[in-house]
């Protein structure tokens, strides 16, 4: 009996996954910063239109939202093998490759994990969307709240770093490499060369 040929490149529901997944990322990175710099009471001009606690609470749903993403998108994977690394890569690039996707569930999971912790011990509730509450992890605790913050804002700045070596390693390997790693994730449904 004849096997099937592995895939060469992600299929759609793990392109979807990773794009969308990033775009809600980078969707985060510029709602982040925003209530950290507005004084209390002071609205944002369009398109946000929210106040300060509106922006956070945004933030809060939009991070849960990479939450529910990066466990359905775990659970996919573990039925679904990714495409095998191009046999062309040097044994090093395919553990460092490996162990970036890895680092990339962790963080992505970890990083809104630790903002909900984060909002439990401020004594907050993580609303999302409006549509539901999200249980308190912890009482309110204004040392772990500290320890929390410190834990998601360290967690950003090495997704921050993970994702522009992601980016650039991709590049790298399509306009450099002549590789057909990129297109991997571009394809939809069509095979890589």
């Amino acid at each position: 009996m004849q096997t099937a040929p592995q895939p060469t490149n992600y299929g759609g529901v793990a392109q979807s996954f990773h794009w969308v997944v990033a775009a809600v990322v980078v969707l985060q990175f510029l709602l982040a910063p925003i209530p950290e710099n507005l004084r209390p009471g002071i609205h944002v001009d369009p398109p946000f239109g929210l106040d300060k606690l509106g922006l956070l609470a945004r933030h809060k749903s939009f991070g849960m939202t990479v939450l529910m993403l990066m466990v359905a998108r775990a659970l996919w994977r573990w039925r679904n093998a990714p495409p095998c690394l191009p046999e062309t890569m040097k044994p090093a690039l395919r553990f460092l490759a490996r162990a970036t996707h890895l680092a990339f569930y962790v963080i992505l999971i970890a990083m809104p994990l630790s903002g909900w912790m984060m909002t439990s011990a401020r004594g907050a509730s993580v609303r999302w969307f409006g549509l539901w509450t999200w249980p308190s992890l912890i009482g309110q605790n204004e040392h772990a709240f500290r320890l929390w913050r410190v834990t998601h804002d360290t967690l950003s700045r090495i997704l921050l770093v993970f994702a522009s070596l992601h980016v650039a390693a991709a590049l790298k390997h399509h306009f450099w490499n002549k590789g057909a790693v990129l297109m991997r994730m571009l394809s939809f449904g069509r095979s890589a060369k």
